[in-house]
């Protein structure tokens, strides 16, 4: 029997808790979690960025190809999900307004802001899609579960 998305997600969730638990190297955990969600999901690119300074994501861990360097507060779709503290989901990258063109094949793109315990944004999980309209709710609940146990293991 195939799962649904929403069964996947709580499958790997189900998964990844032991997997992360103890991981609290900040480095170590976003390149097992980006290798584990593109392995398990097939996601077309995936990654974090990492608050370096107060204007400022550098990139972090991924999986795919070559990836944007730094990426400003408020510019694009992860420096926009950092700067307003809330996941962004965005069906078609072509009509977001500044979006920001690492890859021409991405169609579609959700970034998940890693939040600590105190509110403070550490980075964010940019996930890209070749296929438009590829993300929804079910992918927000899921991946923002997913970043909720990364950061609380690394706080541990």
């Amino acid at each position: 029997m195939a799962l649904g998305k929403a069964g996947k997600y709580r499958h790997f969730i189900t998964d990844y808790k032991p997997f992360i638990e103890g991981e609290n190297n900040i480095i170590s955990a976003m390149a097992n979690t980006a290798a584990a969600l593109r392995e398990a999901f097939g996601f077309f690119w995936v990654g974090f960025y990492i608050v370096t300074d107060d204007s400022t994501l550098s990139v972090g861990p991924f999986q795919g190809g070559v990836a944007c360097s730094r990426i400003r507060r408020g510019r694009g779709v992860c420096g926009t999900a950092w700067a307003e503290g809330h996941t962004i989901i965005v069906p078609d990258v072509d009509s977001f307004s500044g979006h920001i063109a690492c890859s021409s094949a991405s169609r579609s793109e959700i970034v998940v802001p890693l939040i600590n315990g105190t509110g403070q944004c550490l980075g964010v999980l940019d996930i890209d899609s070749d296929k438009p309209d590829d993300f929804d709710t079910t992918d927000q609940q899921g991946l923002e579960e997913v970043c909720r146990l990364m950061v609380a293991a690394i706080e541990a």
